[in-house]
């Protein structure tokens, strides 16, 4: 009989592969629709409309692109 367990589900000392896989998949998922969010300002950038407000069309203050380049409200209409 093993003095260890490989069964990693019931490991008391760690996490499981359960957590790991399910924090992997949110990490995954975060940077796909950072990636989509990047392509849809490269988008507006080369129709001309980055860096304006989808729901207003004034400009978007040049600090929130420098937060966050991906903005398409301003401030006001942010989520």
């Amino acid at each position: 009989m093993a003095l260890t367990s490989t069964d990693d589900e019931h490991d008391p000392e760690g996490q499981t592969t359960a957590v790991d896989r399910s924090r992997t998949e949110a990490l995954l998922a975060g940077a796909e629709t950072h990636l989509a969010d990047l392509d849809a300002a490269e988008q507006r950038l080369e129709e001309g409309t980055y860096g304006r407000c989808e729901v207003c069309g004034r400009p978007i203050p040049l600090a929130r692109l420098e937060v966050r380049p991906t903005a398409r409200t301003c401030v006001d209409h942010a989520d």
